[in-house]
């Protein structure tokens, strides 16, 4: 299998991962946000936080999405790099917040680590294909 088809299977899977997390917490914030690792529900009105989690989980599976479909592959890559921060952030929020140190490396950490990979996948993919060589002077 090349390691476009490889990438292809993975940018899908981050996409529709992704904006399967972000509806879940539009759409049920109380029963998503177990899932995360924290230690409590948040107080008073903090369950418009986990919508907003939500959004921004969604809007990151759209913009992965698109590059993908509109085949610009190396910017697909930067970006997937780029969001790794998010899951890896939660990670560091969750540890920060006594929540559950498996969750903590093992949904986000893992997470941030295999969005991170694939990116270096793409950049990869479309790094051997810029090296074009010059065409000789006439």
């Amino acid at each position: 299998m090349s390691l476009k088809n490889v990438n292809n299977a993975l940018a899908i899977a981050c996409t529709l991962f992704v904006l399967y997390l972000g509806l879940s917490f539009i759409l049920a914030p109380g029963a998503s946000a177990p899932g995360v690792g924290l230690p409590s529900w948040p107080e008073g009105d903090g369950g418009g936080f986990l919508v907003m989690k939500g959004i921004r989980e969604f809007s990151m599976g759209l913009v992965i999405g698109v590059l993908l479909v509109t085949g610009h592959r190396r910017a697909l890559g930067w970006v997937l790099l780029m969001e790794a921060v998010a899951p890896f952030g939660d990670m560091i929020n969750v540890l920060a917040h006594h929540g559950s140190t498996a969750a903590a490396f093992g949904i986000h950490g893992l997470t941030s680590a295999l969005v991170a990979l694939t990116g270096l996948l793409f950049l990869r993919e479309t790094g051997s294909a810029r090296k074009v060589p010059a065409p000789a002077p006439a």
